[in-house]
């Protein structure tokens, strides 16, 4: 027994080495790799820049968190509603629900901006570019949330359903008590990761110039030409909000997971 504990120490000691070691291997590889692009554009540095334009790059910054929180919010209840329709029982409220999520799911997103503020915006005057942008974030990232609801539901053994009819419950009775505690804890890593997607998604909210952190940066490149300097920081701004998320979804996918 005492060599068997002694075996196991040694492989978690060299399993953590490998893993600095790999680590160290893949910051040197991509340490390389900026190394040979700042030699090959003979770039010189000037993060100045970034405390230049600071209080720019904080209204953008604070733009994209609105914008995501709301959406978050809306989109959730988009894809609650559409999740219930796709599982009811009125046909009409069905096939529309299909048909939004296929419509969303299979065009792009940029795509889907365009026409929503060109075409659907200027229809019913929406001149808001703060109330544009988190509608269309919203109905695109309600797709993906409505596909995430419905996989929860469809998760729950029919055998829950046909019990709780046989003990009396309504309709509305079983999915308030026995079916929605039980598909929100499966579907919360699933939802954890949307977060995720809808805050990069929300960078192509820049193309219709709503003023997001995206969109900032690129008025600062525009004006200084400190592209390395002002991507690296957007993309780092990016990555302070995503990995936090990243982090969770995988926790809580460790959390509530179920043995098929």
């Amino acid at each position: 027994m005492k060599n068997l504990l002694v075996i196991k120490d040694d492989k978690k000691k060299l399993t953590k080495l490998s893993s600095f070691t790999n680590v160290i291997l893949v910051g040197l590889f991509i340490l390389c790799i900026i190394i040979y692009t700042v030699i090959k554009l003979d770039y010189s540095f000037d993060f100045s820049v970034i405390a230049k334009y600071k209080v720019k790059f904080i209204n953008g910054y604070i733009m994209t968190l609105e914008i995501c929180i709301i959406s978050l919010f809306i989109s959730l209840v988009i894809g609650l509603i559409n999740a219930l329709a796709l599982k009811g029982k009125i046909i009409f409220f069905r096939f529309l629900a299909r048909l939004y999520v296929e419509i969303l799911r299979g065009t792009p997103f940029l795509v889907q901006v365009l026409f929503f503020y060109f075409i659907i915006g200027e229809a019913f005057g929406l001149q808001n570019k703060f109330v544009v942008g988190f509608l269309i974030l919203s109905f695109f990232s309600g797709a993906y949330v409505t596909e995430i609801i419905r996989g929860g539901i469809e998760s729950i053994p029919q055998s829950q359903l046909v019990t709780a009819n046989s003990l009396g419950f309504t309709k509305a009775q079983t999915y308030r008590y026995i079916i929605f505690p039980q598909v929100f804890r499966r579907i919360l890593p699933s939802l954890a990761g949307q977060l995720s997607s809808l805050i990069k998604d929300s960078s192509l909210l820049s193309v219709i110039s709503i003023s997001e952190f995206t969109m900032k940066a690129l008025e600062a490149n525009a004006i200084t030409y400190q592209s390395y300097e002002i991507f690296s920081f957007l993309a780092l701004g990016y990555l302070v909000i995503t990995i936090p998320v990243s982090l969770l979804s995988k926790w809580l996918e460790r959390k509530y997971f179920y043995e098929s």
